[in-house]
């Protein structure tokens, strides 16, 4: 044991102390800074990799137990911010200036629940302190809008140098770009390939995104036209995989999973949605409507990870309809937990692929 209180002391017992993800120690990776004694109290910054860490109480009550051990320890104060790290590129493809990490949340089939997971993951990202944007690359369906409480909204059109720039709308803690806001609201979009790449790369580099820690593209279903130009265009951290318990999304999940793979687009996991009904009057109860266990079978099958199960609560319908997703309506309710926990699973993912 160390027989003087100083900041050398402090790290050195703080030293063994590992971020759990990482399975590194906090010193080596720079995440202990700002120690300061006086009169026995012991401050300093913990820098977590993402705001949306799930392991943050238990970092910091390992970071406070092996300071306890030091002679003259009266008190133990720890002020918790984040970095997140940014992804590594790519020599062939374009980043997006000042955006770290772009994430893919796509789908096999439609009608899985695809854009509810990915705006509550956005929204839940943004509730834990990061800078987060949503690309609605579903650009024959865009619901995006409706889901965040900007139906109606447009987006401002400005002249810069290398053509017109889209300012994103902006709720929730998110900003936000869809077709939804350039076309009227019945009119279809009735484009072919060619037409729809030119939007998506606009989507990415035409619009004025700020500093982004996350920049999140809901995907349109399927391994089409929109896969391969988000794939071939950017660096991306991770794709999400959205399916639901029953044999047919699953066959198509597995198609869409192992798209990403063969262009060289890391899985980050796949999230059940739909794995379960809760009534409303009998919360008590479940009822597997589209069977059960489905994605956890498949996760283990192609080895990716199962990061979540959401069940299916009137709730989290209403919330898209009117909104105001179910992670800022009813934060206790069982599917917004479970979306908040998706998210935190999928941003300490990000980093772990970023710093190794």
């Amino acid at each position: 044991m160390l027989d003087t209180l100083s900041t050398s002391s402090v790290l050195e017992v703080l030293k063994p102390v590992q971020d759990p993800e990482l399975r590194k120690s906090l010193v080596e990776l720079n995440m202990i800074r700002n120690v300061a004694i006086a009169d026995g109290k012991v401050s300093f910054t913990l820098v977590l990799t993402t705001p949306a860490c799930p392991l943050r109480q238990f970092i910091v009550e390992d970071c406070e137990r092996a300071i306890k051990t030091l002679p003259g320890v009266t008190e133990v104060e720890v002020e918790v911010t984040a970095e997140t790290p940014q992804q590594k590129s790519l020599p062939d493809r374009q980043g997006i200036a000042g955006v770290k990490n772009i994430l893919a949340v796509s789908s096999g089939k439609g009608g899985v629940g695809k854009s509810t997971v990915a705006v509550n993951v956005a929204v839940a990202l943004a509730q834990s302190g990061a800078k987060v944007g949503l690309i609605d690359a579903d650009i024959y369906g865009p619901n995006a809008p409706t889901m965040l409480g900007l139906e109606g909204a447009s987006v401002m059109v400005q002249q810069g140098a290398q053509g017109e720039i889209l300012e994103p709308a902006f709720n929730h803690g998110v900003k936000l770009v869809s077709m939804g806001f350039l076309i009227d609201k019945d009119q279809p979009v009735i484009w072919r390939g060619p037409m729809l790449n030119g939007v998506i790369r606009q989507f990415l580099y035409q619009v004025q995104w700020g500093d982004l820690d996350y920049l999140i593209v809901d995907m349109p279903p399927g391994t089409g036209d929109a896969q391969l130009t988000m794939a071939q265009a950017v660096p991306m951290a991770g794709a999400v995989i959205v399916t639901t318990p029953q044999n047919v999304a699953l066959l198509d999940a597995r198609r869409g999973l192992k798209m990403f793979q063969q262009l060289g687009v890391p899985v980050l996991g796949i999230v059940e949605n739909m794995s379960y009904f809760i009534p409303p009057d009998m919360p008590e109860k479940q009822y597997d409507i589209f069977g059960s266990a489905g994605g956890e079978k498949t996760a283990r099958e192609l080895q990716v990870p199962l990061l979540g199960c959401v069940p299916l609560e009137i709730p989290l319908r209403e919330g898209g309809d009117r909104g105001l997703p179910i992670v800022l309506s009813d934060p206790d309710s069982a599917s917004a937990k479970a979306l908040v926990a998706i998210a935190q699973q999928i941003a300490a993912r990000v980093s772990v692929a970023a710093l190794t």
